[in-house]
């Protein structure tokens, strides 16, 4: 049964993405910074975190449901047949260093998916996971690799620096973004520097901000909470203010005593001209082509933090984009940077804590 939308979703064409002559220079750009980032925080912490969403907060199991009766737009990639698939999820914020939670940053969610198939995407061949990687606002910071490699510059910088300042600043800047938010805006730029309003970020809706395929289509992903005990903390405020862990301690909490469920979710393209590939940056309208939910995640109560489940999925696993089958190989010029950059940085995490990063075939692998 089809889904009926209007205007009806575009077609995939490789025609949609346009790769400027310059971006391999400015992938090389992009890992010297992060190595600069790595390289900062292993000399301070002794241990090699990643680059960005350094920090994590709930390392969790759980299982990807699709059902047996997606419209045949929606039954795309490994959605294409009804099934269950094991995941890890992992909730971190932004920052290249390990802050104090009160300074309040963007906060992320990667998602491996085990057991699938189909073609894989180049560099993964013989996997059989596939991953989303997400954050907590629709569109990305920066419209392309090369401006997202001069702002990262400025980050790199402040790694690792006056941590008291940046609290001091952090509460400035959520001042500033709840006048802006008032008024119906938001300030990527404002956020990324510790504007990001204390709320539980169980109860926040995550978005793959950049395009990606979907089979014969092309979408934006989300995740959105489905569950009441988890959309009942959408916007609550959590205080974290003299507990410098006080997210992570949030989460162990919660699922310690419950578990939660989440919708993932897909938006269409309809319009290449106001949903942009190549531009990161710009929102998708959602008047125009509204989140459709596709599967939905459910995460049962367990130890969502401890040192076996940081040394298996904060040392032990590499999320990115490009670990995954071809029908949702990740488009435009912030995903094809992402590439190489995310290889070489869990390169560097691999040899510096004298672990191996492997994509897994089982959850079971994982020990926990």
């Amino acid at each position: 049964m089809p889904l009926n939308l209007s205007p009806p979703p575009i077609l995939f064409d490789e025609s949609l993405e346009h790769v400027e002559p310059d971006e391999a220079e400015t992938t090389e750009q992009l890992i010297e910074t992060l190595t600069k980032i790595n390289q900062t925080t292993l000399e301070h912490e002794k241990h090699a975190h990643r680059s960005v969403h350094a920090k994590s907060h709930a390392l969790l199991t759980g299982e990807l449901i699709v059902p047996d009766d997606l419209p045949r737009e929606l039954a795309q990639g490994i959605f294409a047949k009804p099934g269950r698939y094991p995941l890890v999820m992992r909730l971190s914020t932004v920052p290249g260093d390990i802050l104090d939670d009160s300074v309040s940053t963007p906060r992320g969610m990667a998602v491996k998916i085990v057991g699938v198939e189909g073609e894989r995407l180049p560099g993964s061949d013989g996997d059989v996971t596939q991953d989303f990687v997400l954050v907590n606002g629709p569109a990305f910071s920066a419209p392309n690799a090369k401006r997202f490699a001069s702002t990262l510059k400025l980050i790199a910088a402040t790694t690792d620096r006056a941590e008291g300042a940046k609290k001091a600043l952090s509460a400035v800047l959520r001042g500033t973004e709840r006048v802006i938010e008032a008024f119906g805006g938001r300030s990527p730029t404002l956020l990324a520097l510790g504007g990001q309003p204390e709320t539980n970020p169980l109860g926040d809706t995550y978005y793959s901000q950049a395009p990606l395929r979907f089979g014969d289509y092309v979408v934006k992903v989300s995740i959105a909470p489905h569950s009441p005990n988890l959309t009942a903390l959408t916007g609550a405020t959590l205080n974290v203010n003299g507990k410098a862990n006080g997210l992570r301690e949030a989460m162990v909490n919660h699922f310690a005593e419950e578990g939660g469920e989440w919708d993932l979710r897909v938006q269409f393209c309809t319009d290449p001209e106001t949903m942009p590939v190549e531009d990161a940056s710009v929102v998708w309208p959602e008047e125009k082509s509204p989140y459709i939910d596709v599967a939905r995640i459910v995460v049962p109560p367990q130890a969502a933090w401890n040192a076996a489940r940081r040394a298996a999925i904060d040392d032990g696993l590499a999320f990115s984009p490009w670990h995954g089958i071809a029908a949702h190989r990740p488009l435009g010029s912030v995903m094809r940077a992402r590439r190489l950059a995310y290889k070489v940085m869990a390169k560097f995490r691999a040899h510096h804590n004298n672990v191996s990063v492997v994509e897994p075939r089982s959850i079971e692998e994982l020990g926990l």
